[in-house]
Parts: C-alpha cells; sequence; structure tokens
C-alpha cells in the first residue's frame, strides 16, 4: 500500500502528514479523507488549477496526465515540472511526496487589495 507523504502546509497540514494510499486512488480524495482539504473549485473535474500540487518524489508513479490537465496547468500559478492538479493524478505503486504550493490563482484573486 503506497504511502502519501503531504509536506507541511501552513493552512492545510501545518504540522505536515503521512497517509496510507490505495492504488487508483486519486490523489485529492486521498488528500480529503485525511482531512488536507486542499481547494477544487471546479469539484475535480479539471475545469480550474485550485488543485494545483508538486509531487516531490513518485512523480512517474501516476498515471500520465491528459491533454485537458496539461491546458489547465498551464495556468496554474508557480508551474514546475512535477506539477499536477491533484483531482487528476491516479495512484500508482510507489510512495509520494507532495507539496501544497502556497498559492494558487485562487488565493491571489482572493486577497485584499
Amino acid at each position: 500500500m503506497p504511502k502519501v507523504v503531504f509536506l507541511p502546509h501552513e493552512e492545510f497540514c501545518p504540522e505536515g502528514m503521512v497517509v496510507e494510499a490505495q492504488t487508483g486512488e486519486n490523489l485529492l480524495e486521498v488528500a480529503h479523507n485525511a482531512g488536507v482539504e486542499i481547494h477544487h473549485a471546479c469539484d475535480g473535474s479539471c475545469a480550474c488549477t485550485t488543485c494545483h500540487v508538486v509531487i516531490r518524489e513518485g512523480f512517474d508513479s501516476l498515471n500520465e496526465s491528459s491533454d485537458q490537465e496539461e491546458d489547465m496547468l498551464d495556468k496554474a500559478w508557480g508551474l514546475e515540472m512535477e506539477s499536477r492538479l491533484s483531482c487528476q493524478c491516479v495512484i500508482g505503486d510507489e510512495d509520494l511526496v507532495v507539496e501544497i504550493p502556497k498559492y494558487n490563482l485562487n488565493h491571489a484573486n482572493e486577497a485584499a487589495h
């Protein structure tokens, strides 16, 4: 059973967290089931970038990203080579280390001016 390590994030999991996941599970659902409330403005339909994460370890074990996901990621704040939308990540057989970016477009749009 693969483990998912969520690195510390001041809003979603200040202490960080390690959870077990089933191969084939969706990363966003794994996070929510563990109490890590990653934003998901489109309810996981690959229509926004609020669930953007960076896979620090285990990236190659995930399912391949779709063209639709790649198009959405082009709009993500702080895009990196290992960026994925957590709603589109299907967990493989390897452990993952996941970083939730400090900001996303939702945070930037809601900031006080």
